[in-house]
């Protein structure tokens, strides 16, 4: 038996609309057409497939055994175009790039400059992601990694964005002037940093640049820099930190740096797949944050 010849789409898809929502005047508020329009396109599918469609009231409309049956095909259909499109669509955009980093990292760098760089990148569909372990970037779906290190790793490709240095920080509440005033002051101790080597904590500073006299076995003992941070800043003692990630407080006049002596840091790296690192949305990233993070 021959196929018979498929309705026009107009009426199928104002068909379906009503099915739906189970009025005309409804139907032709979403396809954008009067309601004397779908009245239309339904004549045209009824008088096309030879059967009604519906029962009409003067309060509802309700599918007949025929409409309930093409209402099944018609909903299947269209869900499938509407996928369809939205796959095209889709695959036309930017795709996703997903950036891992430390938490200290984005909290104290990155967060405060999204602003700027969806300005500078306003395409870039940027995800983030934080990780106290390093993130294996040839096994997962991340694309780049922001990763402080002391050296580039080779396998990957690895571009330098800042060497990185620890610095004293206090509130100027505190008026730290002398070595003198250090002794008197609670040090903060970050534990457990990985990075440098050799860590930058109380011991390595009295060696390096004294005083003799400071007690470095008191203070208070943080697992984090980022709440060591907030503690200097809130004026209850003094920490030994990253310039990058403390630089902001600083500019503005939240921290001073009392003393000009430093201990060295590591160095941030951008790091991606070499197959990766020439998408567009990876050198643009790397590109603005080489010019954002360049100090001033």
């Amino acid at each position: 038996m021959r196929n018979k010849r498929l309705p026009p789409l107009g009426s199928l898809k104002a068909f379906d609309a009503v099915a739906r929502l189970g009025s005309f005047k409804r139907a032709a508020e979403e396809i954008g057409v009067t309601p004397t329009a779908i009245s239309h396109q339904i004549r045209v599918l009824e008088d096309s497939l030879q059967t009604p469609m519906f029962v009409r009231s003067a309060r509802e409309v309700t599918l007949t055994q025929a409409g309930l049956r093409l209402q099944q095909s018609t909903r299947r259909a269209f869900d499938d175009l509407q996928e369809a499109v939205n796959d095209i669509h889709h695959a036309q955009l930017p795709s996703a790039l997903t950036l891992t980093t430390t938490s200290n990292f984005l909290t104290h760098w990155l967060v405060p400059r999204l602003a700027a760089l969806k300005a500078a990148i306003p395409t870039l569909d940027l995800r983030l992601h934080t990780s106290v372990d390093r993130v294996d970037l040839t096994r997962s779906s991340v694309d780049v990694a922001l990763r402080y290190s002391m050296q580039a790793d080779k396998d990957l490709d690895s571009t330098l964005l800042y060497e990185d240095s620890f610095v004293l920080v206090a509130s100027p509440s505190l008026n730290l002037v002398t070595w003198q005033d250090l002794t008197r002051a609670t040090l903060f101790h970050v534990e457990n940093r990985h990075v440098p080597e050799p860590s930058p904590d109380w011991e390595y500073w009295r060696a390096c640049h004294g005083p003799a006299t400071l007690a470095i076995e008191a203070g208070l003992r943080f697992t984090d820099e980022t709440h060591a941070i907030q503690a200097a800043i809130a004026g209850q003692g003094v920490a030994i930190v990253s310039r990058l990630l403390a630089q902001d407080f600083i500019d503005k006049g939240i921290l001073v740096v009392p003393f000009e002596q430093t201990l060295p840091g590591g160095n941030y790296y951008f790091v991606t797949r070499h197959d990766k690192a020439g998408r567009d949305d990876v050198q643009a990233l790397k590109s603005w944050l080489q010019q954002a993070i360049t100090p001033a």
